[in-house]
């Protein structure tokens, strides 16, 4: 029996910073993995707004491409194993759902599962400040299992450009599932 790469599904709702999502797909295009990706349609018009991409350019850096409304897709059961879900961005709407588990896409349905079958869900959610119900629904999902991973530049990397920031972070949303990418500056204590 041959063995099968390590599935990651990779969701991009329509919070502003898309970015981080097609820079997560670029930086995951080497590697050994299957890359799942499923888009919010406010993803896509973000997509129109922040980046002179088409949805086509964004979709070609993935290995699979599922579409919001396809509740019978692969990554909507949790028979299909996979090292879990990041979403980037990830949108308050997109959070409150995932939390209270009513979901009405793709993207939300397939975080649900993530949670059900106790595999890795990270959000990063963008839109700030946040209001306690934001934060309430944070620790929900916190107390379920979900990490909640704001896109928060570390400093000590010493970043030259906002790219630099972009996949630092991102390199350290994947060291959450184990992925080592090399565009992670990485932290050097002084030996005592």
């Amino acid at each position: 029996m041959a063995a099968t790469k390590d599935k990651i599904i990779i969701g991009i709702s329509g919070a502003s910073g898309i970015c981080y999502g097609v820079r997560l797909l670029e930086l995951l295009r080497p590697l050994d993995l299957e890359t799942h990706l499923v888009m919010s349609r406010s993803a896509k018009v973000t997509l129109a707004y922040e980046m002179d991409m088409k949805v086509a350019e964004v979709q070609a850096l993935a290995d699979y491409v599922h579409k919001p409304d396809d509740i019978g897709a692969s990554i909507a059961s949790g028979s299909v194993k996979t090292l879990g879900m990041l979403i980037a961005p990830c949108s308050i709407r997109s959070m409150s759902e995932i939390a209270t588990g009513v979901t009405s896409s793709l993207l939300t349905r397939a975080a649900d599962v993530t949670l059900k079958e106790r595999r890795k869900l990270v959000l990063m959610v963008r839109e700030t400040p946040f209001h306690t119900g934001h934060l309430r629904t944070m620790t929900s999902l916190s107390e379920m299992g979900a990490i909640i991973a704001p896109p928060v530049p570390a400093m000590y990397a010493k970043p030259q450009t906002i790219e630099d920031m972009i996949d630092h972070t991102l390199g350290r949303m994947l060291d959450l599932f184990d992925i080592d990418i090399p565009e992670v500056r990485r932290w050097k204590s002084e030996e005592c």
